[in-house]
């Protein structure tokens, strides 16, 4: 074995502990699961047809692992550039080579390169060459010498050391040098800062009128560690309008007494890692001074050190709630195989119309003006009642937007009409995106006779019928489930988003004769041009008769079938394992099952649960297929090409109450959840105005988050606290024992507000991790104060 392949090996070894150590498992599961996404292998494949390789590590784990992944190897190509470095200069002894190797995160490994990197010439180095290092040392090493009378030892004008002052400011400026550059030392101030310093936030003077949306942030304070996601970005976009001044100090700018000995306690641990003591001795003060200043360097570093972990903190909490945000939208129970009335709502330009087939075909298309300016009522009426008949419709969709009140009136109206002859369902959907999917040039290939007005309520529809589907053919970020995700890194964000696409997609399954290319590029191992070649062989040879002749497809080779085939369905074809989420590679295994259960013909045999209850998964392990995937496969074969998703419900909306002057306090009533944040969940109860509920009225029990107790898509009952119609707000509790607000009075409790739908969430903070400018815990938010910071953030009204 080479050198070269021994450093690797002890590389990947070091990478592989550290994994399972974060995740909780053994080195040889994150070792196996690293070397087939290495060998291209795909997250979804690997979760679900290797698990005997990575000892059944779920979809999850693998994503964490994948990011991890890639940071570790960052830190590792870094340390190698760092040994490198410091090896070329011969400075790298066995110590500090044991100490670059020892480091866990990118931060403290640039705090040990630190002094090795090429930099610009500094006063330390001037005064090193001016020959005042020994003076620096002697006074360090001897307080009780007189700094001035020592540093007369060191005057020369030639180079520019023309006093004491001057040759005292070199010695000093190497001290201070030598501080800011030990590793040890700023690591440790920079943790004691995290935890005990402040971030502080100031309105820019004269921006008090523009800034109003970030008034709660005016005279703020908070400790870093525990600073909610949403305060952080939001600090930090008041501070790129310039609305805000915001730093990073160890003290409050009041200097109260328990901040002046914050601010001492720094200075005293940088004055004791210079082995300085206030003795009287002549050199003390002067020393002592230097630990100060020395501090103050040193904090510069820490500020701009903290405000990258603050951000990537807040980053990393702010993609992880768009992307299971993003899952539970996807993964939203679907409408199926229902004839649809999709309504796309507008004011002057007129409700645009689209009714589809329960196959998703466009079959009519129209537009009807029924409000303001034109005021077509019954004649817009007479239209859709005539659309509904003639197609069979069954479901009808409403877009969110502008003018989507009246026209769920309008809808409210039109099944009003049809009475008992038809049964007609509406609800009203997010229409996030649909405006973006409609101008795409996905969509002027599947709609080209359309115009771009049409094709949004064509969107509109289809998403109600399948919402994975037709959610696919838009970028993610425009789905409207996030927080700041314009403030978050846009390639982390993608990355995030693109993964939960994914993994949606293979855990649900694609019929291959009846997807699109954008549902069938999602497929793991298929990609953008894969898809596209598979529509164009279905289109020009006919829909596929079995998964094998998936490989006829140009360039769609042995791996790529690997990865695709058992995410991919055929229904009604030649083999009927191909109608099932059982891998061709395992066919063998499905049957020898089947024919263990008795039915000699395998189409008679699935779906035969009772028939595969009796059966030992362990009679059917071999060398390739252990016990977690015979499960898979028995379970698979009960139920053959089962959706995970949820069954199709609608909240019942109660008759009578369509706005927000209609609630009254103590009501009980079903909504649906349309998102949910940090800080709580917003909940559409049919009045136009989604409500609030907030973390602290979803449970008796303490929540975290609030996904533990709803997710989006979810029908839930809610009693309301509070209704305020100037104000456009909505409070609501999922705990229905909660006493109502009086009339014009406060809820006693915590409660929510409500927001526009289709808007990004609220930010509110958590009231179990906020503190307070004193650095202690703050008491939950009073109603009218998370109200009026929600105004002033723009997103109330």
């Amino acid at each position: 074995m080479t050198d070269a392949t021994a450093a690797s090996t002890a590389i990947n070894a070091r990478i592989y502990a550290q994994l399972a150590a974060e995740l909780g498992v053994a080195a040889w599961q994150v070792k196996a699961a690293v070397e087939l996404l290495d060998g291209g292998a795909t997250v979804p494949f690997v979760a679900r047809y290797r698990k005997e390789a990575t000892g059944t590590l779920d979809d999850a784990q693998l994503r964490e692992l994948e990011e991890r992944l890639r940071y570790l190897r960052e830190l590792e190509d870094r340390r190698r550039a760092v040994l490198d470095s410091v090896a070329e200069q011969g400075k790298l002894t066995a110590e500090l080579e044991a100490s670059i190797n020892a480091a866990e995160t990118k931060a403290r490994l640039e705090d040990i390169y630190l002094p090795f990197k090429s930099k610009r010439r500094t006063k330390a180095q001037a005064a090193r060459e001016a020959g005042l290092e020994p003076l620096a040392e002697s006074l360090l090493a001897n307080p009780s010498l007189d700094p001035e009378t020592e540093a007369a030892r060191y005057l020369d004008p030639a180079r520019e050391v023309p006093d004491a002052a001057a040759a005292l400011a070199g010695a000093r400026a190497i001290l201070v040098e030598g501080l800011s550059q030990d590793a040890d030392l700023v690591s440790d101030l920079r943790e004691r800062l995290w935890g005990r310093g402040l971030v502080k936030a100031r309105v820019h003077e004269g921006k008090e009128a523009e800034g109003q949306k970030f008034a709660d942030y005016f005279d703020f304070g908070q400790v870093p560690d525990g600073l909610p996601s949403h305060r952080v970005l939001a600090l930090l976009r008041g501070e790129k309008e310039g609305v805000l001044d915001l730093a990073i100090a160890e003290a409050d700018p009041a200097d109260t007494d328990e901040f002046k000995a914050a601010r001492t306690g720094y200075e005293n641990a940088v004055a004791a890692r210079l082995g300085v003591a206030n003795q009287g001795r002549p050199a003390d003060a002067w020393l002592y001074q230097t630990a100060q200043l020395g501090w103050r360097r040193i904090l510069v570093k820490l500020a701009i050190d903290l405000r990258v972990r603050m951000f990537a903190d807040a980053e990393d909490e702010a993609v992880r709630i768009f992307a299971a945000n993003l899952r539970d939208v996807l993964l939203a129970a679907p409408a199926g195989n229902r004839a649809t009335l999709g309504l796309d709502p507008g004011l002057r330009t007129g409700v645009k119309v689209a009714v589809v087939d329960g196959t998703g075909k466009v079959v009519a298309t129209d537009t009807v003006y029924p409000h303001a300016p034109a005021r077509r009522w019954d004649e817009s009426l007479a239209t859709l009642a005539r659309l509904v008949e003639r197609h069979g419709v069954e479901l009808i969709a409403i877009g969110n937007g502008t003018a989507s009140r009246e026209t769920d009136k309008l809808a409210t109206e039109l099944i009003r009409l049809l009475g008992g002859q038809r049964k007609v369902q509406k609800l009203v959907v997010s229409e996030a995106g649909a405006s973006v999917y409609s101008a795409s040039a996905l969509a002027s290939a599947e709609l080209p006779e359309l115009d771009v007005s049409l094709r949004g309520a064509v969107s509109i529809a289809r998403r109600l019928q399948d919402p994975l589907a037709e959610l696919v053919k838009i970028d993610p970020k425009s789905i409207g489930v996030g927080q700041y995700q314009h403030d978050v890194t846009a390639a982390k964000l993608e990355r995030s988003l693109d993964a939960v696409v994914e993994d949606c997609v293979n855990a649900v399954g694609v019929d291959v004769n009846t997807a699109s290319p954008s549902l069938l590029a999602r497929v793991a191992g298929v990609g953008p041009l894969l898809s596209e070649n598979i529509v164009a062989y279905r289109n020009e040879h006919g829909p596929f008769a079995k998964r094998a002749d998936l490989k006829k497809v140009p360039r769609l080779g042995a791996k790529a079938f690997e990865q695709c085939a058992g995410f991919l369905r055929i229904t009604g074809g030649a083999e009927p394992l191909d109608a099932s989420s059982v891998h061709p590679e395992a066919y063998g295994v499905a049957r020898r099952i089947l024919a263990a259960a008795g039915p000699a013909d395998v189409r008679q045999g699935l779906g035969a649960a009772g028939s595969l209850s009796a059966l030992d998964p362990q009679a059917f392990v071999d060398e390739t297929f252990g016990v977690p995937t015979v499960r898979d496969i028995m379970a698979e074969l009960e139920k053959p090409g089962r959706d995970p998703r949820p069954s199709f419900t609608t909240a019942s909306f109660s008759e009578g109450v369509e706005k927000i002057s209609d609630l009254v306090p103590g009501m009980v009533l079903e909504g649906t959840v349309t998102n949910v944040a940090a800080f709580g969940a917003f909940v559409d109860v049919g009045v136009h105005q989604d409500g609030l509920v907030h973390i602290s009225a979803m449970s008796n029990k303490f929540v975290s988050d609030p996904r533990e107790v709803v997710k989006s898509g979810q029908v839930v009952k809610v009693k309301v606290l509070e209704a305020d119609p100037e104000r456009q707000r909505i409070s609501l509790t999922l705990r229905l024992d909660d006493d109502a607000a009086p009339a014009g009075g406060a809820a006693g409790r915590e409660r929510g507000v409500s927001r526009p739908r289709a808007e990004a969430p609220a930010r509110q903070p958590k009231p179990s991790r906020d503190r307070g400018r004193d650095g202690r815990p703050a008491p939950a938010p009073a109603n009218t104060a998370m109200a009026e910071a929600l105004r002033r953030a723009g997103l109330g009204k």
